[in-house]
C-alpha cells in the first residue's frame, strides 16, 4: 500500500531574533516530515547567518565613512575648538557624502508605561543605527562610556562612536562601542 500525501501544514519557528518564520510544508510520497524539517532548519541558520554578516558589514562600513569624515573635520580644524563646532561640520560632512544624518536627536524614557523627556540628545544619529558622541575634553573618560551606552540603550541602539577632537592625532580620540 503506497502512503497517501498528508495536507500542507504550517511549521512556526521562533528564531533567536524573535521574528516568526513560516514555512509551507507540504509532505510528499518518500519524503518523511523530518527531512523537510531539517531542510528547513539548516536553511533557517545560513539566511541568519547571512544576515548578521550583512549587519555588521553594514555598521563596518559605515563606521568607517563616518571616522574618514571625522578625520577631515579633524585635519581641517584641528584640536582645541568647542564641541558644538566639531558636530556641525562633522554634520556638514556626513550629509555631503550622503548619509542620513540626524542632530540633537532627542531621547524619551519610558518608566512605568509612561513616555518622559528628560532631555537627553544624541550628538549625531547616522543612517537611523550608529550613535556618535562628540567630545572636545582631555580624555576619554569612563563616565562618557557610560553616557554613550545609556543613550544606546535608551534607543534600542546597537553600535557608537565616541569622537574625541581635543587630540594631537584623531586616531588616538575614536571609541567604537557596541551595546
Amino acid at each position: 500500500m503506497i502512503p497517501q500525501p498528508l495536507p500542507s501544514s504550517s511549521l512556526f519557528l521562533i528564531t533567536p531574533c524573535y521574528s516568526v518564520v513560516i514555512f509551507r510544508v507540504s509532505y510528499e510520497r518518500g519524503l518523511g516530515c523530518s527531512v523537510v524539517m531539517y531542510f528547513f532548519y539548516c536553511l533557517l541558520l545560513f539566511y541568519q547567518y547571512v544576515g548578521i554578516r550583512i549587519l555588521f558589514m553594514k555598521f563596518e562600513e559605515l563606521t568607517e565613512k563616518i571616522i574618514k569624515c571625522a578625520m577631515d573635520v579633524h585635519t581641517a580644524l584641528g584640536p582645541g575648538l568647542l564641541e558644538n563646532v566639531y558636530k556641525e561640520c562633522l554634520f556638514y560632512k556626513l550629509c555631503k557624502t550622503g548619509l542620513s544624518v540626524e542632530k540633537e536627536k532627542p531621547l524619551s524614557l519610558v518608566f512605568e508605561g509612561v513616555h518622559l523627556d528628560c532631555g537627553y540628545r544624541i550628538d549625531l544619529l547616522v543612517e537611523n543605527s550608529i550613535v556618535i558622541e562628540l567630545k572636545s575634553v582631555k580624555k576619554i573618560e569612563d563616565i562618557h562610556l557610560a553616557q554613550i551606552l545609556s543613550y544606546m540603550k535608551l534607543g534600542k541602539y546597537t553600535v557608537g562612536l565616541i569622537i574625541n577632537f581635543n587630540v594631537t592625532s584623531l586616531k588616538d580620540g575614536i571609541k567604537r562601542v557596541v551595546n
